[in-house]
């Protein structure tokens, strides 16, 4: 039996009680996250900033008008993503999260996360990329590539803070989030043609007496039509790679029946976004 997924307005209502760490002593204010909770693209950053704190919402300062900039190059408004952090309390100072501190509290991330369902999570920094993907890898070397946890699609990306501090970032950040759009669009193209195959391989076995194709034949044949389109590189970069990770093992566990799982191997960006 699947363990239910928890409504969302419940996750925040045990956020905002949580006292097991000692951030609870110095916040002003819990950041739950904030967006579309049937996004596609859920985004998850480090912690909240001085601003979230006092707002209660992230990515809110220079950096969140910043990131609202790059999302536009992904063709995507605020509105469209989910925006979470690991943390859901200020660090004192802006300092680091402590180990410890993500133990307690990235299972209400997992629990949004499971909720919110997405295709890809855009993790913003070493903290969220190393956490999602349990890799010592830093951002600077997989930023840009897809990556796997579980049956989640993973897109490290610079935070956009880097590029507050370091204006070279700023070219390696739009082109990572212009890449994202693409595999956005190529993905719902992708969608498109398998929905618009299945009626006509319907219509195809009434005439002629056949079965319906099985689901895996219908996925071949998707990934047929996706490899025979031409792949526009965004970058000149090595082509995304995608790996496995075990951020949400627990709930996916339960979903191992209905989960194909892609081994890891180096593909176009158009075959990395038709991997499920």
């Amino acid at each position: 039996m699947t363990k239910p997924h928890i409504p969302l307005d419940e996750i925040r209502a045990q956020v905002e009680g949580c006292r097991k760490c000692p951030l609870a002593d110095g916040r002003t204010q819990t950041v739950f996250g904030v967006g579309n909770p049937e996004a596609r693209v859920m985004i998850i950053g480090e912690a909240p900033g001085k601003n979230e704190d006092l707002q209660g919402e992230p990515f809110v300062g220079a950096a969140g008008k910043y990131l609202n900039e790059l999302l536009a190059v992904a063709g995507l408004v605020r509105e469209d993503v989910f925006i979470a952090n690991v943390l859901k309390c200020r660090p004192p100072g802006n300092r680091d999260p402590r180990p410890e501190e993500i133990e307690l509290c990235t299972p209400y991330l997992r629990e949004q996360t499971r909720t919110i369902d997405p295709e890809f999570i855009v993790t913003l920094g070493n903290f969220s990329t190393k956490f999602i993907l349990k890799t010592d890898i830093g951002i600077t070397r997989l930023h840009g590539t897809v990556q796997r946890a579980g049956k989640f699609k993973v897109f490290p990306i610079f935070h956009p803070a880097a590029a507050l501090y370091d204006g070279s970032k700023r070219v390696v950040l739009e082109d990572d989030f212009a890449t994202l759009g693409e595999l956005l669009r190529q993905s719902a193209q992708a969608a498109g043609a398998a929905d618009a195959a299945q009626p006509a391989q319907g219509a195809h076995a009434a005439q002629d007496g056949s079965a319906p194709e099985s689901a895996a034949s219908a996925g071949q044949a998707t990934a047929q039509v996706a490899r025979r389109q031409p792949s526009t590189p965004t970058s000149n970069r090595p082509s995304p790679t995608t790996s496995r990770s075990t951020f949400c093992s627990d709930a996916l566990s339960q979903k191992k029946t209905t989960v194909r799982r892609a081994e890891t191997i180096a593909l176009p960006i158009l075959h990395v976004a038709l991997i499920y």
